[in-house]
């Protein structure tokens, strides 16, 4: 392996920054991909993938994307919740692939509407 450059070290700290970017901080939407050990197992590591993947390749600065642990609802996994500011309630989102994935940001990330057919439930796990 060759010395690394300067040039290399400022490519690496410019994807570091834009991944942290997508992960923290205040936007028009949240995604959050549950990532428990049940979600791990059901595929959840491709669908991280795939929604870092499509939030990049669609240039989307305004979503945020986080993980968390179960939500509870394992034979439902691979899970999402999708939080758009402005909006009563998050959308969790189930049984998901790379291509539902992408048909849910076309309809709700991008479009405002939730893509019912993959859609389990609307609102939070907590009560207030």
């Amino acid at each position: 392996m060759g010395k690394i450059k300067i040039e290399d070290l400022a490519k690496i700290r410019d994807a570091t920054k834009y991944q942290t970017a997508l992960r923290q901080g205040a936007a028009r939407v949240r995604i959050n991909v549950h990532m428990g050990t049940c979600g791990i197992a059901a595929g959840a590591r491709e669908i991280l993938t795939t929604v870092m993947k499509e939030i990049e390749t669609r240039s989307l600065h305004d979503v945020i994307v986080t993980n968390s642990g179960c939500a509870g609802l394992c034979s439902q996994e691979p899970m999402m919740t999708v939080q758009v500011v402005d909006e009563p309630a998050p959308v969790k989102y189930v049984a998901l692939t790379a291509q539902k994935v992408r048909k849910i940001i076309d309809v709700h990330v991008l479009g405002g509407q939730i893509a019912k057919e993959y859609a389990l439930a609307v609102g939070s796990e907590t009560t207030r």
